[in-house]
């Protein structure tokens, strides 16, 4: 049960399980495939169907492909702790043959997931009944060749892999490195590399974590792997900055090669200044040039050649700077929305409130804001640009900024990564948008 919106006129109260609340969503590599998670602890994985030669103006749709639980709750009884089910990242690996495998991980525990299809079953056993009962060896006489024969197509989700014991605290993100064969775990104050092949040990490569916990003053946010050189990554913090780190300078990388962070202006200072900056996504461009960090109010492009400064910077939601106090007071200040390329690494998107999201155009810097909704999910409907009017008059299809819902919130996004594709998580629904077909 959601709270009350009270700065509306009435209240509104909206039941949502909250298991099936959406807390990750991912393309694979192709983009055939789209994998979500929720708060339950259950990865849905959606299929890109092939246009159909009867209907070729319409394209292919995503229709579910595979269900499976990923994560169970369980108590660490030791801590006297309860570890939630929830998904918070899903991670595919590059496809190597017919099977999919992909990364998922809820607060403690990383499991390598392998999808696998079946649609043939070997028939003609010479040791059992067709019904699975073993023979009596006595009647078994002649010896029989089992042969394949045709099914209904089944999709099998099996654990290979199970990585865990490995974080103290909650992990925040997970990348698989370029050299296909690593990938790296972060939490709070540790990042850990991992091998594929290995469960029992990882290595740590970032400890930020101070002698004495009184001590501590910012902790790490998300981390990623750079897209072409596995020996980099990044990871970000809650003070809104980034470390470049190169594992060639030394197994333990607490030092960066590169420090990423702008200078605060003095004059716009406040009390919130400090929970605004935090950083909660970076994504490395697909070009490896660039990294994108998002911070409460905007979103910001680095170039990796340049620290002092970003080379560009998009608000997302200025109009929400007056209303720090309220937010502050129902948490939403603290809400981590994340970012995501395109596949050309022209445009940039991201959440927003009111099931509002953002997308920038970096050539010609226009930025629009749509909105995800019931309405516009309807087939061949076109997606009308949404505009908050932040005081004075309002015009006719402006919404104002106090009459914003702050329970609907756009917090995870994803692109497609060759085709004008996106999804966006607006609490348990998912919307898939694509650009007009001519």
């Amino acid at each position: 049960l959601l709270p009350p919106d009270e700065g509306r006129a009435g209240i509104t109260l909206t039941l949502v399980s909250f298991s099936d609340i959406i807390s990750t969503v991912e393309f694979n590599y192709s983009g055939e495939l789209l994998a979500t998670g929720d708060k339950g602890g259950r990865v849905v994985i959606f299929q890109h169907e092939q246009e159909s030669k009867n209907r070729p103006h319409l394209r292919g749709e995503y229709n579910v492909y595979s269900t499976f639980q990923s994560h169970e709750p369980e108590f660490d009884y030791l801590k006297s702790l309860e570890i939630e089910e929830k998904i918070n990242k899903i991670r595919w690996l590059p496809q190597q043959n017919a099977a999919h495998f992909l990364l998922s991980t809820n607060d403690k525990t990383i499991k390598l997931w392998k999808i696998s299809e079946r649609d043939k079953r070997a028939e003609g056993y010479n040791l059992k009944d067709e019904d699975g009962r073993l023979r009596d060896p006595f009647r078994i006489t002649s010896l029989r060749v089992p042969v394949l024969m045709p099914m209904d197509l089944m999709v099998e989700a099996s654990p290979r892999r199970i990585f865990a014991n490995a974080h103290t605290y909650h992990i925040n993100s997970i990348s698989v490195n370029s050299d296909h064969e690593t990938y790296l775990s972060a939490d709070d104050l540790r990042i850990n590399l991992w091998h594929l092949e290995i469960t029992d040990r990882s290595f740590n490569i970032v400890d930020i974590k101070p002698a004495n916990m009184e001590e501590l003053t910012e902790v790490i946010t998300a981390a990623e792997c750079h897209p072409h050189q596995c020996n980099v990554f990044v990871y970000s913090s809650s003070k809104g900055t980034i470390r470049l780190c190169d594992m060639r300078a030394a197994a333990l990388c607490d030092r960066h090669s590169k420090f990423f962070e702008e200078p605060e202006d003095p004059s716009s200072r406040s009390f919130f200044s400090e929970i605004i900056s935090s950083i909660s996504d970076v994504k490395f461009s697909h070009s490896g040039r660039y990294m994108m960090t998002r911070d409460y109010l905007s979103v910001k492009v680095w170039d990796l050649n340049m620290e002092n400064r970003p080379v560009e910077t998009y608000q997302v939601h200025e109009y929400l700077r007056s209303k720090l106090c309220s937010l502050y007071e129902n948490d939403c200040i603290f809400d981590k929305f994340e970012c995501c390329w395109n596949g050309s690494d022209s445009a940039i998107m991201t959440g927003s409130y009111n099931n509002f999201f953002r997308m920038f155009d970096r050539n010609t810097r226009r930025d629009i804001t749509l909105e995800a909704s019931r309405e516009s999910s309807k087939p061949r409907a076109t997606l009308k640009p949404r505009k908050v009017s932040t005081g004075g008059k309002r015009k006719k299809d402006e919404i104002s900024v106090d009459s914003l819902d702050f329970n609907k919130k756009i917090l995870h996004t994803a692109w497609h990564p060759k085709d004008n594709v996106i999804a966006v998580a607006a609490t348990n629904n998912l919307y898939i948008f694509q650009d007009k077909i001519n």
